[in-house]
């Protein structure tokens, strides 16, 4: 994705008012939607991420810390960071009703899809106003 916006090419996939996860699904077996789809790393992404939320991305969801940047960008473009616990990509799969992929085919497992989730269990751990509850936890942790 960052390529094709680095040669000023529009990406395969309308980004706004949409929530990328970041994951890796396992191939799905015979009879399911996909397999285990737990949370990769976010921060990962922390070099691309602001660029996607300027063009309208609205949220991500993944596990661990963000940079500043992207809290930065997430209070810029009133977007929300979702975590979703990891090491749960079995029970995570449950709640996705549906898989497409949409681009970057080639990729296998990595490809972008788009997927459909019904009671998909995150939390939020940065709002739009960039409350980080990775921060405001460990300092309630500090004071009690």
């Amino acid at each position: 994705m960052q390529e094709a916006l680095d040669r000023g090419e529009e990406l395969p996939f309308d980004i706004s008012e949409n929530i990328i996860y970041y994951m890796g699904p396992s191939p799905a077996r015979e009879g399911q939607v996909i397999g285990s789809a737990g949370p990769t790393t976010a921060s990962r992404m922390d070099k691309y991420t602001p660029a996607l939320l300027d063009l309208g991305l609205r949220g991500m969801i993944g596990k661990g810390k963000r940079s500043d940047a992207v809290r930065d960008a997430v209070i810029r473009n009133g977007a929300v960071y979702f975590a979703a616990v990891g090491g749960a990509g079995a029970l995570l799969s449950k709640s996705i009703i549906h898989s497409e992929i949409i681009a970057y085919e080639d990729l296998g497992t990595e490809a972008i899809r788009k997927l459909t989730v019904q009671d998909f269990p995150v939390i939020v751990v940065m709002d739009s106003q960039g409350n980080d509850l990775y921060k405001t936890a460990l300092e309630q942790y500090r004071r009690e």
